[in-house]
């Protein structure tokens, strides 16, 4: 799939939003790239090629992980969303409304981790 440039014309965009632009096709590049290395790992047959091309791929995602870094710190709305979805566990769709998220939204929102109280009950 083919991506299209800018949406709008950059002579009405600032320089923020150009550089978010840049980014997030940039991110979505790498997890082409990601997919291509992948479906090329497990068609070809040569395992030594296989060794190489995972190793490319696993770059890519090193890539991805930088790109999408950079996007979440320009974007505090981004931000409380990756902090309530990512590195969980179980159904991800029940976590929305749920009392981790409310902490994620909280933390986000002050900069804090949601600790709790660390003195325990008295």
């Amino acid at each position: 799939m083919a991506h299209e440039g800018l949406h709008e014309s950059a002579d009405l965009l600032d320089e923020a939003t150009v550089d978010r632009h840049r980014a997030i096709e940039s991110l979505i590049e790498e997890f082409e790239a990601i997919d291509w290395y992948d479906q090329r790992v497990k068609a070809t047959h040569d395992p030594e090629l296989a060794s190489i091309l995972a190793h490319n791929r696993d770059d890519e995602k090193e890539h991805a992980a930088m790109a999408l870094e950079w996007i979440r710190r320009q974007d505090p709305a981004l931000d409380e969303q990756l902090r309530l979805y990512l590195f969980t566990s179980g159904p991800i769709i029940s976590l929305e409304g749920s009392d981790d998220a409310n902490s994620a939204a909280a933390s986000s929102s002050t900069g804090t981790p949601p600790i709790g109280n660390l003195r325990g009950a008295s």
